[in-house]
């Protein structure tokens, strides 16, 4: 069992489970208001977040990767699950999230989530804060009270709504929510242990029962009332046309849930000095998303702001998770018909505050600040997200953050012709001291310094045909300052290579790290080179080179690029000379 639960568990003590039930019971009591909250803004009833919160957070305590992690439904998913429910309906919901949690145990089992960490930062702070938002605006309409409005997917559109409804704005409702937001405000600073959003809830709705009864409309009169009972198990109809229709959904979920509860563990890392096990992270939650829509749940995933309060209230394992997920199934049963009379316009101040605190605002103002090529992919993801959807703008980020670092890499590489500079006492090779009457016409010497991939191959290989010397029969190539070579860069090395042995030259490697002999290797090129044409060293290839080249062209040549011209210009052989020692990387 030990194993199974990775270990967690081991040297467990009732001190440990003293305070993992403390604070799985104030995590819970924040987790019941944000579950209905978030299930009501993606378009489905309130006990379906409940379900989620209850079903999901332990299921994810209990397999997931991290020892703090706290599931359940997060603002994220918000625009997502709302976009499904109006395209698709709940039913078809309910089998999308059944179907990113296959997704997810498959990114899990292939071991994905160790790469999920490099999706760039602008892109996850860009459409985070689209979907901050979006959540925001979309409450807007219960703020107010607004009638008569209709539901779309797109954010204009229902900006749109909002205008032209503005004159059916609810006085009482505008009242509540202003009262349920002065609550949330001071409650921290008066009683700093007691979560705001529940005493808000519990006083307004006091308040909307007793004074403003039929006034103002409440989860029940929205969406009926919420039933006592455990969520029953329903297995959904699956066919082939209904997976075909969701699979894009269904990736979406998986993709934005894999991120977001990545992020969430990395977040307990970081407050605990702990590690995360990001495979088994997405097990966990794939697990949980597969079980959670057989009982009416909806897509879950690792939230942050409910882990950050778990750990700060004490938890010691995974057992927090768990004991969360139970004090909230306890409290649907026991209290479900109270939280029937919670007025809507109580509730949109507290998505409104959570999308404000999820908007990571200060990160991005500092990205925009900066006005560079992260700049550009954090506003077009951000752009996206609320104008198009939060797929496209991640697709479209991730591209444009490919080409941004292919941009960025390419002007890392540097080809340079170079000679060894005889005035300093190390005739460390130079590039500024080549130049017209001092070139050797029968050895060209590069040297290359950073990668050879598909953003700057092509540079690699023109600078070198640009002002390789005609006359050259030996090129020597310093790769000692090369990290990599990708199938492009191999590409290009072999059309130079060739395009220089059509002539009858040959190819001296020199510095060439064991990584990148290994691509060479797998590629051929290092057969087509040769095994005795690659030298640890610069001397040892320029030393060989002196010995092969034409030594009759070097009668009466001025160039005098290394120091075995002098005798080759008088028509002395050089192979009786001793090697020549500089340059020794």
């Amino acid at each position: 069992m030990n194993r199974l639960f990775t270990g967690r568990f081991s040297n467990y003590s009732f001190q440990k489970l003293q305070k993992d039930m403390l604070s799985g019971v104030i995590v819970g009591i924040i987790a019941i208001p944000l579950a209905m909250a978030f299930a009501i803004a993606s378009g489905v009833k309130p006990e379906y977040g409940i379900y989620t919160a209850c079903i999901a957070g332990i299921l994810i305590s209990l397999f997931g990767g991290s020892k703090y992690q706290i599931g359940g439904p997060t603002g994220a998913f918000v625009p997502i699950l709302f976009g499904i429910v109006l395209t698709y309906g709940y039913a078809d919901l309910l089998l999308a999230g059944f179907l990113a949690g296959i997704m997810l145990v498959l990114m899990g089992v292939f071991k994905i989530g160790s790469f999920i960490k490099f999706i760039p930062r602008p892109v996850t702070v860009g459409f985070t804060s689209g979907i901050a938002v979006l959540i925001f605006t979309g409450q807007i309409e219960n703020f107010f009270g607004l009638t008569g409005l209709t539901k779309h997917e797109k954010f204009i559109d229902n900006m749109h709504e909002v205008m032209i409804h503005l004159d059916s704005v609810n006085g009482y409702s505008l009242g509540v929510a202003l009262m349920s937001l002065l609550l949330i405000l001071l409650t921290p600073k008066l009683l700093p242990k007691v979560p705001g959003s529940l005493i808000a809830l519990i006083l307004t709705t006091l308040a909307a029962s007793f004074f403003l009864s039929g006034n103002v409309v409440t989860i029940g009169s929205a969406f009926g009332n919420i039933p006592s009972e455990l969520p029953h198990f329903q297995f959904p109809e699956i066919t082939w046309e209904r997976i075909e229709r969701l699979l894009v959904p269904a990736f979406v979920i998986a993709a934005l849930g894999g991120i977001e509860s990545l992020l969430s563990a990395v977040v307990a890392d970081g407050m605990t000095n702990s590690k995360h096990n990001s495979n088994r992270e997405l097990i966990g939650q794939g697990i949980a998303n597969i079980v959670t829509p057989l009982f009416g749940g909806i897509p879950a995933t690792g939230a942050i702001a409910r882990t950050a309060t778990n750990i700060k209230s004490g938890a010691a394992s995974p057992m927090s998770g768990v004991i969360h997920g139970l004090f909230v199934l306890l409290t649907l049963v026991l209290f479900a018909p109270y939280a029937s009379l919670i007025p809507l316009a109580s509730m949109a101040p507290v998505l409104m505050l959570v999308a404000w605190n999820m908007s990571e605002r200060r990160q991005f103002l500092n990205v925009l600040k900066m006005k560079n090529g992260d700049s550009l992919v954090l506003a077009v993801t951000f752009l996206l997200t609320i104008f198009v959807s939060i797929t496209t703008a991640v697709i479209v980020g991730l591209i444009l953050a490919v080409f941004l670092f292919a941009k960025r890499m390419s002007n890392l590489l540097v080809v340079s012709k170079v000679l060894p500079d005889h005035t300093l006492e190390s005739e460390a090779v130079q590039s500024n001291i080549v130049n017209a009457s001092h070139d050797c016409p029968q050895i060209s010497m590069y040297t290359i310094e950073g990668p050879l991939f598909f953003g700057a191959a092509q540079v690699f290989e023109q600078r070198i045909m640009d002002t390789l010397h005609f006359e050259s029969t030996v090129l020597i190539l310093r790769m000692g300052e090369v990290p990599f070579i990708d199938a492009t860069g191999e590409a290009n090395l072999s059309s130079i290579i060739k395009h220089f042995q059509k002539r009858g030259g040959i190819i001296l490697i020199s510095g060439a790290s064991e990584t990148v002999k290994k691509t060479l290797q797998l590629s051929s090129l290092y057969e087509r080179i040769g095994n005795n044409y690659f030298f640890e060293h610069t001397g040892e290839a320029i030393t060989y080179a002196l010995q092969i080249i034409n030594h009759k062209k070097c009668i009466g040549c001025s160039q005098f690029a290394f120091h075995e011209c002098n005798s080759l210009s008088k028509g002395d052989d050089c192979r009786s000379h001793q090697a020549y020692q500089s340059c020794d990387t």
